[in-house]
């Protein structure tokens, strides 16, 4: 049996110790995923536990507000997937540009934006994009830019309510483009 340095000791148990914690904020972002839905996981981000509280980043001061009223139905939840004993989340809109995006986040963002209402088809998108130059007088930069809408606008149906080109996804989600949708609301 070799003595190995004291060094080398404590590096191994913080080496072990990382990954203990690496794999718990792994699943704890997994579990809050599921016990959130993936809109909401887009706009907020679980930062750490102390005291058996949750910390949350969120996007906005607007999520935080919203995400209180939430709070109880949302530990019932992690509790249970994560069979803890969480006391109580708070969310805060201070560290959300400080903490790094996890890559589950972002495959999050690119799951809510493929199936968002408004986004266009990819047939409908390439519809005029080509272009030989890069347009540097203002004019014809948008003169460009509206011949590219027009050309978008001549494949898409109509709203019933304005009658002005809408996304397919809108009318089948409100039956109506999103600012008539808005206006109704």
């Amino acid at each position: 049996m070799s003595f190995k340095s004291i060094d080398h000791v404590l590096g191994q148990l913080d080496d072990r110790y990382r990954r203990h914690g690496q794999h718990q904020s792994q699943r704890l972002l997994r579990a809050w995923v599921e016990a959130v839905g993936p809109v909401v996981a887009v706009q907020t981000r679980p930062l750490s536990i102390y005291n058996d509280v949750l910390r949350v980043a969120t996007s906005s001061s607007a999520w935080s507000q919203n995400l209180v009223f939430e709070r109880q139905r949302i530990l019932t939840k992690l509790n249970a997937i994560l069979a803890s004993s969480l006391v109580d989340i708070r969310f805060s809109s201070a560290q959300w540009q400080e903490s790094p995006r996890s890559t589950v986040n972002a495959d999050l963002q690119t799951q809510v934006w493929q199936q968002h209402p408004s986004r266009l088809s990819s047939k409908v998108r390439s519809v005029g994009t080509q272009r030989s130059e890069a347009l540097t007088d203002p004019l014809l930069a948008f003169q460009h830019w509206r011949a590219l809408m027009r050309s978008r606008a001549e494949n898409m149906p109509c709203c019933p309510r304005c009658q002005c080109p809408s996304p397919p996804g809108e009318l089948q989600r409100w039956a109506m483009c999103s600012l008539c949708a808005a206006k109704q609301w």
